[in-house]
């Protein structure tokens, strides 16, 4: 609370008054964006309600996170908390004539793949693409894109048989160790934002940054599709300065892959996956996985060396 307030009463004087006020300004000040911050559209509350999920509303997107928490993974003998690169999603937005466009990400055991394909495709959802995002990972983890249309309230029912086949295996529930307990701060984070040039994003013992292609104007069925709907640039740290692990994902224009590729290669990070994550666009996004350990500043100037060679081109805007 800044000092001018009080003065407005006096330094003297009605004292009690001015804590009841101060008291309800802070109440108003703290509740209304947590307020705002929860604002979840009615369809997409039923949505929430259905999947059995919790989820956040923003950029007229309904994400909800789907995490393997229960999958315990290590990446070449390194031990990965699942923010690292094991969190699934599924996210919906308005499309044309007033339904939904649905995009997802899951993250399956190798036995669940099928399974969780046949539910999907059953329940008339699109896969569009299945593959790695890691070498050397114990359990073996692959990545399902999952696509639909329709309205909120169809889209949830098709969706909730394929969520519940997620997390009933065991095939990677003693196959690795737990990750060691990393202190959050154990990454000199301000280094890390000095040399990405962008601000990140804190979850336990990761630190990731996220960045949207908002130079591209992707449309996917009337929806734009945004950064919350999987057109993003990520990497993601954990470690410490001196024996850091880094993950991430590149989207590119066809004419920026070769550039990205010889930009990790340069920096000695390796390409896991090289692939597209949508169908039926005008103008294709490929999306490239890469891994690399060691110093984090090193690894760091890895990804912004990637990072420089997007937005160089422009591109008209997909549709479908």
């Amino acid at each position: 609370m800044d000092n001018d307030d009080g003065e407005l009463f006096g330094e003297n004087a009605m004292m009690s008054k001015w804590c009841v006020v101060a008291s309800l300004v802070m109440v108003t000040a703290v509740c209304a964006p947590a307020a705002r911050a929860q604002d979840v559209p009615a369809e997409y509350q039923q949505v929430l309600s259905t999947l059995g999920k919790q989820g956040d509303f923003k950029d007229n997107v309904l994400k909800v996170n789907i995490p393997r928490n229960d999958v315990k993974v290590t990446v070449a003998g390194v031990a990965t908390p699942t923010p690292f690169g094991f969190g699934g999603w599924v996210a919906m937005t308005k499309g044309d004539g007033g339904h939904q466009v649905l995009m997802g990400d899951l993250v399956l055991l190798q036995d669940e793949v099928n399974p969780v394909m046949s539910a999907l495709l059953d329940n008339g959802l699109d896969v569009t693409a299945l593959h790695n995002h890691f070498f050397w990972d114990e359990p073996r983890m692959f990545y399902m894109h999952v696509h639909g249309q329709g309205t909120a309230a169809e889209l949830a029912q098709k969706l909730k048989q394929a969520l519940a086949l997620i997390g009933k295996s065991t095939g990677g529930s003693t196959s690795s160790p737990a990750p060691a307990p990393t202190p959050q701060n154990a990454l000199n984070t301000a280094k890390l934002v000095e040399i990405v040039g962008t601000q990140g994003e804190q979850n336990g013992a990761v630190y990731k940054f996220t960045l949207g292609r908002s130079d591209l104007k992707v449309v996917e069925m009337g929806a734009t599709i945004n950064a919350r709907m999987g057109l993003n640039t990520w990497a993601a740290f954990t470690g410490t300065d001196e024996k850091a692990a880094v993950a991430g994902d590149v989207a590119m224009l066809a004419s920026e892959v070769m550039p990205v590729l010889k930009a990790l290669r340069q920096n000695d990070l390796d390409v896991v996956a090289l692939h597209h994550h949508m169908t039926g666009t005008q103008t294709t996004i490929f999306f490239l996985h890469y891994w690399g350990t060691g110093p984090a500043d090193k690894l760091a100037a890895g990804f912004k060396a990637a990072l420089d060679q997007l937005g160089k081109s422009t591109a008209p805007a997909s549709k479908k």
